[in-house]
């Protein structure tokens, strides 16, 4: 049994938070923290009354020093970082000076530019592993399962992988013309950056939303998807063996994209800061204030996710695909967790991520991404604790 301080009180954390409690065996106390202490002590009183002790405390996860003390106040056993991307370096610099666990959901994105890379957090390698403490970089979904599964493949069904195509598609409707099942800012700048994908050791890059495919996924049928960039696709060309080729592919509906093309074209979409009524504002952020809360869209959205792998390599000199993946259903998540599936697909992973390292199965000082760990044991969580797996031997390929 140990401590975790769950740093963010939003739509994926109130997931990780649900699943803590459901898993008291492992998290004896937990401390829920964010800016806005109101949110934390409001899903404490939804929440009290387990076998898992909860406090809550109000922490800008901006200034490392306040960060330092709610650690040191606290002493958790394992920090989980499910805050802003932006804030990772930050909550890092926190672990390391009271040699704390960490574990985050998705890489450190600088505010000022839509750039996804693991440069900032790799650079923390040989200071946590000197301060004797672990960081496990992407324990979400998409960066996260998709490592896992990709492990478990290296270690169980292939000798050398050569091509692994990420498919994550919601095929969920929730009734809005137009809004976004997580953060709005981190969703947008993602879909407007330039696409890219990793083939023969080398990035290659494409307009943003350039290349689309149409995939017939199992359980959900037919739907469009377009090939972005994704960070897992950085570490995973480093860390499977073989590798040729990584895509990532995500589903978006027309009306979707009509919307977004059209804030593209006024400037809604832009992180370059302008001047309105004598004040600076960032269209993006402001965009975000004006959109559904994604945290909203729970009893409303109707509809499955499937997310997964295909892998295409070899196995005793012979070719080899496999598909692994898990379909979700919205309605049943929101059920269970009063949320989305895609809340659920990120904060079922984080839940587990920090579990393993709170625990010590996962221990290695050091900073690593998932798929650096043995796979086999979050495989197994992920089957006790909602997310189950599938597999198909004979699956559509992406042409």
């Amino acid at each position: 049994m140990g401590k975790a301080l769950i740093i963010g009180c939003g739509g994926v954390a109130s997931v990780a938070i649900h699943k803590c409690c459901q898993n008291s065996s492992e998290f004896s106390e937990i401390c829920i923290a964010s800016r806005t202490k109101s949110k934390c002590d409001a899903l404490k009183a939804k929440l009290d009354g387990g076998n898992t002790k909860i406090s809550t405390a109000q922490v800008d996860a901006d200034n490392v020093d306040e960060l330092v003390t709610l650690i040191e106040n606290f002493k958790p056993d394992v920090v989980l970082n499910l805050a802003l991307p932006y804030q990772d370096l930050t909550i890092m610099d926190a672990c390391l000076k009271t040699k704390t666990h960490y574990v985050d959901t998705a890489n450190y994105e600088p505010p000022e530019t839509a750039h996804f890379e693991y440069k900032w957090q790799w650079a923390y390698r040989d200071r946590f592993k000197d301060a004797g403490i672990t960081a496990l970089l992407g324990s979400g979904f998409d960066p996260g399962v998709t490592g896992v599964f990709s492990a478990y493949a290296v270690k169980h069904e292939f000798d050398t992988i050569e091509y692994i195509d990420i498919l994550d598609c919601n095929a969920g409707d929730h009734g809005y013309p137009f809004a976004t099942n997580f953060n709005p800012e981190i969703n947008i700048r993602e879909v407007s950056a330039k696409g890219s994908y990793w083939e023969d050791g080398k990035w290659v890059y494409t307009e943003p939303m350039e290349i689309k495919r149409v995939y017939n996924f199992p359980e959900i049928g037919p739907k469009d998807m377009y090939l972005l960039h994704h960070e897992e696709l950085e570490s995973l060309g480093l860390n499977v063996p073989g590798i040729k080729r990584i895509r990532f592919f995500m589903t978006f509906g027309q009306s979707y994209l009509t919307h977004l093309k059209c804030l593209e074209n006024v400037g809604m979409t832009s992180i370059e800061p302008i001047d309105f009524e004598g004040k600076k504002i960032i269209p993006l952020q402001f965009l975000k204030a004006v959109l559904p809360d994604p945290a909203s869209l729970g009893p409303r959205t109707k509809g499955k996710t499937n997310i997964g792998c295909i892998f295409q390599g070899k196995k005793d000199g012979k070719d080899k695909k496999l598909y692994i993946y898990n379909v979700c259903d919205h309605q049943e998540c929101y059920k269970e967790v009063g949320s989305q599936a895609i809340s659920y697909t990120t904060g079922v992973p984080a839940m587990i991520g920090a579990m393993l390292v709170m625990n010590g199965t996962w221990n290695k000082p050091g900073v690593y991404n998932i798929e650096e760990f043995d796979p086999d044991p979050f495989m197994d969580a992920l089957n006790r604790w909602g997310l189950p797996w599938k597999v198909s031997r004979e699956p559509e390929l992406v042409e």
